[in-house]
């Protein structure tokens, strides 16, 4: 019998609340004298996956997604998200409540300019907001001839009765043999970093920079396992660690106290004042350090240096040790994953299988490794409309019953030794033209990004134009970046590291990444290839400069059912031939024979 033990289908979003909550917010912001309130989704960390004590924006407006805004006025609202969520937000959210803005062609800023009135006080939580984020909305609301105000305490939480509480997960150390470097250097690296760049401590705001520097993981929230934690380096001597004490059993508390010194998160400010007393210069990562202690460490005399975590970078290029773990858990996730594939095949034309069976039975096969943690991330399983919903995620109302056209699978896994992410398209049936058309488009674009050869120094931003130009040529694109970067057992979208249009980072050796094109047919049906691939050099005769490519990692097959291959140059039809030939004589050895033999047709060579 299948069944999910890291994910649940319960709907949680109710539109109907918003009204209602949306009044008992307004009551709480007059009686503080505000005229309005900013409600991120995020938490102190700016993680991806929020502890629930801080869903704030979910339980506010119904709204699900990973990334989204709310601005409540006492006469207004509205609720700004990105491409990704256009479909999403019109089924969860009171459109009448929280009308549905781009966060990109039409920022909250411009908003907040236009709809402020005069005089006007706009709240904000300032241990939820980046310094950067602040600055913007500030400049915004002078604009209107308004002010932003801090607030003290978030009137979320004054108004919210049924609030879980905050949990505590255990904090486990991370073997030297998966993550490769001891602590003790990976903190002298970092300090050898603020040196160079003059700054006195390091604020370390983000717990995957914290999980990594310390060698330590955590299970505080769903599918990473992250120690929700601050930590300050100072350029010379001991490193402090702002953790619960709750999290920490008496070995991995000794085993820490020899590198740090542990202190309860309550007392972070006043470690942020004393730098600030002494005119210390500390680096804020600008893409998670909250406003609040960047305002306590100048209100207190020091100088907040924001810019990039140094962390981040290092993390980012994998080492030696990383590399095999990830080596070693593609495979084994690339042998649940053809296990599942197989099993789809035979049980698909029946009719009877929904989105939810089909999400169970892969993260069924995955925990019958014996090594699975956890999933790396919800599981999108979308059939029929639901596959052109990028980041859908199936719930007990919208679960469909798999019938014929396609079907959507992306999915990952966390292991000890790698983390997983992987996203195949399925016909069930015979698919249309159109389908054949823009899947193997699509598939052009995965290719492109796969054999791609790139100088030193190149950016995922110059790289992205590969993975959309055979859909450009037929007027067709995708909302969402191409690729992102994926963690040691942390999280499975890293940075700096992407393939987007934004993606300005360099592009380094050891850097994992996704390579994901996609096509949405809004209300009908969605296509996306996605497997992940490793930055490595390559040697090219007669090369004037040194030149990188991606070596793929993921090994699962692509669904020929969908190919169009007259769409395919002869070179693009060779390394689909040869992909498939690496999936059959590396994936084939840990399958039984009924499971081998569906691998060997599904990996068949096409002219």
């Amino acid at each position: 019998m299948f069944e999910a033990q890291f994910q649940t289908f319960e709907d949680t979003a109710d539109p109907s609340q918003g009204k209602a909550r949306a009044t008992a917010l307004r009551e709480e912001l007059r009686r503080r004298g505000l005229d309005g309130f900013l409600v991120p989704r995020a938490d102190e960390h700016q993680n991806e996956y929020v502890p629930k004590p801080a869903e704030r924006l979910a339980w506010l407006t119904g709204f699900s997604g990973s990334a989204g805004l709310a601005i409540v006025l006492l006469d207004k609202a509205a609720i700004f998200i990105d491409g990704r969520y256009t479909l999403q937000v019109r089924e969860q959210v009171d459109l009448a409540v929280f009308p549905p803005q781009h966060i990109v062609e039409a920022p909250p800023e411009s908003w907040i300019e236009a709809n402020l009135r005069k005089g006007a006080k706009l709240g904000y939580d300032p241990w939820l907001h980046t310094p950067a984020a602040v600055e913007r909305y500030e400049r915004a609301a002078r604009a209107a001839g308004a002010s932003l105000v801090p607030v003290d305490s978030n009137p979320i939480d004054a108004v919210r009765t049924d609030r879980p509480e905050a949990t505590f997960g255990p904090v486990s150390l991370h073997r030297k043999r998966y993550a490769g470097e001891a602590a003790a250097k990976k903190i002298a690296r970092v300090q050898e970093a603020l040196a160079k760049a003059k700054c006195d401590a390091l604020l370390v705001s983000d717990p995957h920079s914290v999980a990594w520097l310390y060698n330590i993981r955590g299970a505080d929230v769903g599918h990473t396992p992250l120690p929700l934690s601050f930590a300050v380096v100072p350029r010379e001597g001991r490193t402090s660690l702002y953790i619960d004490g709750r999290k920490l059993s008496n070995s991995v508390r000794h085993a820490l106290a020899e590198l740090v010194e542990i202190e309860e998160p309550a007392l972070l400010p006043a470690g942020i004042d004393k730098l600030g007393g002494r005119k210390a210069r500390v680096r804020f990562d600008q893409a998670t350090a909250p406003a609040r202690l960047s305002q306590a460490l100048a209100a207190a005399g020091g100088t907040a240096d924001l810019g990039a975590d140094p962390i981040a970078l290092m993390k980012a290029v994998k080492n030696a040790a990383e590399l095999v773990g990830a080596r070693a858990a593609q495979l084994r996730d690339a042998g649940a994953f053809a296990r599942f594939l197989a099993w789809f095949a035979a049980e698909a034309p029946g009719g009877k299988l929904t989105e939810i069976a089909a999400t169970q039975a892969l993260e069924t096969f995955r925990r019958e490794t014996g090594k699975l943690k956890d999933v790396s991330f919800p599981t999108i399983a979308g059939a029929g409309p639901n596959s052109a919903i990028p980041h859908y995620r199936v719930s007990e109302r919208s679960n469909r019953r798999i019938a014929k056209g396609i079907f959507l699978i992306d999915s990952g896994a966390q292991y000890e030794d790698g983390t997983t992410d992987i996203t195949r398209t399925l016909a069930v049936g015979r698919p249309t033209a159109e389908m054949r058309d823009r899947f193997t488009r699509v598939l052009k674009g995965h290719v492109a990004i796969a054999r791609a050869a790139f100088p030193k120094g190149t950016s995922g931003a110059q790289l992205d134009a590969f993975a959309r130009a055979a859909l450009w040529n037929a007027g067709l694109d995708y909302d969402h970046g191409t690729g992102h970067g994926v963690g040691s057992y942390l999280s499975v979208h890293e940075g700096p590291q992407r393939i987007s249009k934004l993606g300005a980072a360099p592009l380094e050796p050891g850097m994992i990444i996704s390579n994901e094109p996609g096509y949405y047919k809004a209300g009908h049906w969605g296509v996306r290839t996605e497997n992940l691939v490793l930055v490595e050099k390559r040697a090219i005769a007669g090369a004037e400069r040194d030149m990188y490519g991606f070596d793929t990692l993921s090994l699962a097959p692509i669904d020929l059912a969908l190919v169009e291959p007259k769409l395919l140059t002869a070179e693009e039809t060779l390394w689909l031939n040869a992909y498939h030939a690496r999936v059959r004589r590396e994936v084939s050895p840990l399958l039984d024979g009924p499971t081998r033999k569906w691998l060997k047709a599904a990996t068949r060579a096409i002219d």
